[in-house]
């Protein structure tokens, strides 16, 4: 299809000169509006204006200028249909082959603090969005541009072809309703309040990250997408060193720098299928990968580790000398994230090819979560809810001494990174053994436990839900557990205090879940 005729209407700017300076030395002729017009005119690009074309002035403060019957007759006609053409001929409407155009930044505009609902309402565009949307529907005839990043691909393509094809047309009409949709579900979020998540209808913009080889399993497709208007971490994601990330990489990437994220001293965490193994807080990393490594040295083979501190040369070296405790391997790890990697860690760190090594932002954890279900979404709150002692109630006759009110607070937002039913161990603010997506919460409490070993003399015991029966805190008890914290709230919490204060233990209840499922 030949450009005979452009339609140039835009709002950013990037790169329309230099574009329509090769659009007129290809003899296309231009019509422009506005500000756009001006940088034309500035340029010295012959153009007409579309109030000349129309014979109709814009008004209203630029309200209307492109919302004419001689501008969308001239986007919309069929040429194929005879009484179109002959209407567009009585009428003087010119036929426009390529419209340039794209939107007022609302985005941009209500993200800034501050911001009246007058100001944003102004962003609101609607010229724009009808001339695209007529364009992107009359792509069998119409070719329509809407982002600089186009601009030099439909050069090359006219000068080498004459003209637009079809199937190029046809890409940018997709590109195009994708842009439209997303403008108006951005307006509509913002419109909606302050929890437009709970609207009856709502719309989350998704912005493709990147491909990924495939999905859970070799037979399944895959892709990375971030919610738009979310501040994500994965968004600024830089991949240091290491093969294509994969789907399972993601999920638990995701859950091992969720982990790290949730504390302030300096934290390792190592995670297995989205469930920490390891994690420990120590003021030195080198410290605390030790003691997150150690704690199950045999499941953080194929792990992930993620630190929320810079990692250094030292703390490279420190990795990289870990060995599998029974067969003397260097440890394998699959994935490694933080801050900030410091280039010779990098390089070290990098001599493991299947290591993947990425940095990621310390974001606060989003306000709104999206989950899928078959042909369905949950959406919530994210699980940001911070406490400290003074929200909780020491229930037993004996109070934690401080010591045990440190490991406490550690184990506590350790269970709420382990699946349901979730029970950790830990001690010296160190995970020991946790218990993960059992049925029930004594065979959670069980293999907690059993990885602990006998580190559980004097540690803590958290559980992530109440504790509906006395069990789970008698195997605790009986493992030598001396300071338990737990929602509370059962019938029979009772039972479970009589069981710590038979053995001396302390008992906290948090007034608050922290299920993961």
């Amino acid at each position: 299809m030949n450009i005979k005729r452009a339609l140039v209407s835009v709002s950013d700017k990037t790169g329309i000169v230099e574009f329509c300076r090769a659009l007129q030395d290809l003899g296309v002729e231009i019509l422009s509006t506005g500000g756009t017009a001006r940088a034309l005119a500035q340029a010295g690009i012959d153009h007409v204006e579309v109030s000349d074309y129309t014979g109709f002035p814009e008004m209203m403060d630029g309200r209307v200028k492109t919302l004419h019957p001689k501008t969308h007759g001239g986007i919309l006609a069929l040429r194929g249909n005879p009484e179109h053409m002959r209407q567009a001929e009585a009428y003087g409407v010119r036929l426009i082959d390529l419209v340039v155009c794209n939107l007022y930044p609302f985005q941009k505009t209500v993200s800034v603090e501050g911001v009246s609902r007058e100001e944003a309402v102004e962003m609101i565009d609607i010229g724009g969005p009808a001339m695209i949307r007529a364009a992107a529907k009359n792509h069998a005839h119409v070719a329509v541009l809407t982002d600089p990043a186009q601009y030099s691909e439909s050069l090359e393509e006219m000068r080498r072809e004459g003209g637009i094809s079809e199937a190029a047309r046809r890409r940018y009409a997709l590109a195009a309703f994708q842009l439209t949709a997303n403008y108006d579900a951005a307006i509509a979020a913002y419109l909606g309040g302050e929890e437009p998540f709970l609207a009856q209808n709502i719309s989350a913009q998704m912005e493709r990250i990147q491909e990924l080889r495939y999905g859970e399993n070799p037979h399944q497709k895959a892709a990375f997408y971030r919610v738009k208007g979310q501040d994500s971490p994965w968004a600024q994601m830089k991949q240091l060193a290491g093969p294509e990330l994969s789907y399972n990489n993601i999920l638990d990437a995701d859950a091992a720098w969720g982990a790290v994220r949730d504390f302030e001293r300096p934290t390792c965490a190592v995670v297995k299928h989205t469930n920490p193994c390891g994690l420990a807080s120590r003021d030195d990393m080198r410290e605390a990968f030790r003691a997150a490594f150690a704690a199950d040295p045999i499941s953080a083979f194929g792990g992930i580790a993620a630190f929320n501190r810079p990692v250094n040369e030292p703390l490279a070296k420190t990795i990289r000398a870990s060995k599998h405790p029974t067969s003397g391997q260097r440890l394998l790890l699959h994935l490694l994230i933080a801050p900030e990697v410091e280039p010779s860690a990098a390089l070290l760190l990098s001599r493991s090819k299947s290591l993947r090594i990425l940095t990621l932002p310390l974001l606060e954890e989003a306000q709104v979560r999206y989950r899928s279900v078959e042909g369905a979404m949950l959406v919530q709150e994210g699980d940001g809810l911070n406490q400290t002692e003074a929200d909780w109630k020491s229930a037993a006759q004996r109070a934690p001494t401080e010591t045990e009110w440190a490991d406490l607070r550690f184990a506590w937002k350790c269970a709420k990174h382990v699946k349901s039913n979730a029970i950790v161990v830990a001690k010296g603010e160190t995970l020991l053994g946790m218990g993960a997506g059992q049925p029930n919460r004594v065979h959670s409490a069980r293999i907690a436990l059993a990885q602990a070993g006998l580190q559980a003399e004097g540690a803590v015991m958290a559980s992530d839900a109440l504790m509906p029966f006395l069990d789970t805190a008698a195997i605790g008890a009986a493992h030598g557990i001396r300071a338990f914290i737990q929602p509370g709230g059962s019938v029979r919490d009772k039972d479970s205090v009589a069981v710590a204060d038979a053995v001396g233990a302390a008992m906290v209840f948090t007034g608050a879940r922290h299920f993961r499922h």
